[in-house]
């Protein structure tokens, strides 16, 4: 027990490991901050720079830019419309209208103290649940991943006031899109017509930008004359009342981020999207309606992200199978330092598992501390006048876009996105559902097809549903979510309410 504890407190203890925490989780909220530049790319980054260093000074830094960064996508996802990172995509909706209201301050600072909470609930469940989340990750099949992205296109229904048929056609569209390029499975070229710029298909934080961030741009600019937004800064830190009132909500959604985030290739992203669908279900009765700038619409994403963060270091270091994008690199990177994660990480390097673990914790104290700090400055961006804010938000634009495959290509395909995405707001067919598109696309293709393979017969595949627990249970959740879509659950929910 001594020596755990000496290994807990290593990041503490060693002035390096500390400052190599705080430097990476400094970076990583800036970085996070920027349209395109995400978590995954500045890892990448770091692999090589730090391919020299002593492993545990390398970690400390690699981690610090990780949790840092997922945090700091949430800043543009609320000041300008826009998510730095795809995993900040459902802060969107009630982040920037609290924005508008003048109330970006509040928005941040419950986006930055939720963001840490849901981050120690993640690095808590890694430290004491790993071995048993990873094992139960391990029966997760083809099937259940197939069910868990079509429980996310579900979220349609939650992501505004449309019509239903326009949801479902926008997100139709968003998938389609997103099997242009060249098969994963069979190397076929889809939807290319002979284009060979077509054939590394569309990224989808490319996507993300040009339809939020770009289209946002182009309506803004139609009314430049727009009295400009003065925002209220009289408190930071939220009230201790507001926080231990979802106090609920924040544990539940923390615990979809931890579950989602052990589930090899989910991640952050579809964690967000489902906490914000569960709080818009479960939260009876918010101050603001849900979509024009309810607190529990910041809470819910922000919490579940950042605890899948420790969430996706469980599969990585107790059976060597990355969570999401960045663990993948950071499982390459132990690798290239000469060790070997999974099953036997415990008892050859123990100090490893708890280094991290100690260093996930210290970065989310970093995250409370830099993401307060800087909420002054970060609010004045929306005073800026739209004539000079529009026109910076669309080189940023094009900057990250660019740094996210260095292909010129792409921007012509955000700028695609921008007028597709102006066009659809202009004509009232929602994006955030072409967004959940893009986003689920390769989640439900992909799962469809290795289950169809898996069990040789379409029919076989779905009658596989009913072999095991997992995906009774999911199939059950799922019919569910449609059921509360339909006209006459809501006119009995509407009238059950009225009688109480």
């Amino acid at each position: 027990m001594e020596q755990i504890l000496s290994y807990l407190l290593m990041p503490f203890t060693e002035p390096m490991l500390t400052a190599l925490v705080a430097v990476g989780t400094f970076a990583g909220v800036y970085v996070g901050a920027i349209p395109g530049l995400n978590a995954t790319m500045a890892v990448s980054l770091l692999v090589s720079f730090t391919f020299g260093w002593n492993v545990n000074h390398a970690l400390a830094l690699m981690i610090g830019i990780y949790q840092g960064t997922v945090f700091g996508g949430s800043r543009s996802a609320i000041l300008l419309n826009i998510p730095g990172a795809p995993a900040a995509v459902a802060t969107v909706f009630d982040g920037y209208p609290l924005a508008l209201k003048g109330q970006a301050g509040v928005a941040m600072g419950i986006a930055t103290v939720h963001s840490a909470i849901g981050g120690i609930l993640g690095v808590i469940a890694l430290g004491i649940g790993a071995p048993v989340i990873s094992k139960f990750a391990l029966f997760f099949a083809p099937r259940d991943y197939l069910l868990l992205g079509c429980m996310g296109l579900m979220l349609i229904g939650s992501l505004g006031t449309y019509p239903l048929v326009k949801g479902l056609i926008a997100a139709v569209i968003g998938m389609l899109f997103k099997m242009v390029g060249m098969d994963a499975m069979t190397a076929t070229h889809r939807f290319t017509f002979g284009n060979p710029y077509l054939l590394a298909g569309i990224d989808t934080v490319v996507a993300l930008i040009g339809m939020l961030g770009v289209s946002e741009a182009l309506i803004q600019i139609r009314d430049l004359d727009t009295t400009v937004i003065k925002q209220k800064i009289s408190r930071i830190v939220p009230k201790f009342n507001l926080v231990t009132k979802n106090l609920g909500l924040t544990f539940r959604t923390s615990i979809i981020g931890i579950i989602v985030g052990a589930l090899p290739g989910a991640g952050g992203t579809i964690a967000a999207l489902l906490a914000y669908d569960h709080a818009k279900r479960t939260v009876k009765n918010p101050e603001v309606p849900f979509g024009e700038g309810a607190i529990e619409g910041i809470i819910a994403p922000e919490t579940s992200n950042n605890a899948a963060v420790g969430g996706a270091f469980i599969p990585m270091l107790t059976l060597g199978i990355p969570g999401d994008a960045v663990t993948a690199v950071l499982l390459g990177a132990l690798y290239m330092h000469g060790l070997r994660p999974g099953p036997s990480l415990m008892t050859e390097t123990p100090h490893l598992f708890y280094l991290i673990v100690s260093c996930l914790a210290l970065s989310c104290a970093f995250t409370l501390i830099f993401g307060l700090t800087g909420i002054r400055l970060f609010s004045k961006v929306v005073e800026i006048p739209k004539g000079i804010l529009m026109p910076i938000i669309v080189v940023l634009s094009v900057t990250g876009v660019y740094a996210v495959n260095n292909r010129l290509f792409d921007i012509f395909w955000m700028m695609g996105f921008g007028i597709l995405g102006y066009l659809m707001k202009r004509y009232g067919y929602p994006t955030g559902p072409m967004v959940l598109g893009l986003i689920l696309a390769d989640l439900i293709e992909q799962n469809f097809r290795r289950g169809i393979v898996q069990h040789k017969t379409v029919v076989g595949f779905f009658l596989s549903y009913f072999t095991h627990p997992i995906s009774i249970v999911l199939m059950a959740m799922f019919v569910f979510s449609i059921i509360v879509q339909t006209k006459w659950y809501k006119q009995w929910r509407a009238k059950k309410d009225l009688a109480v």
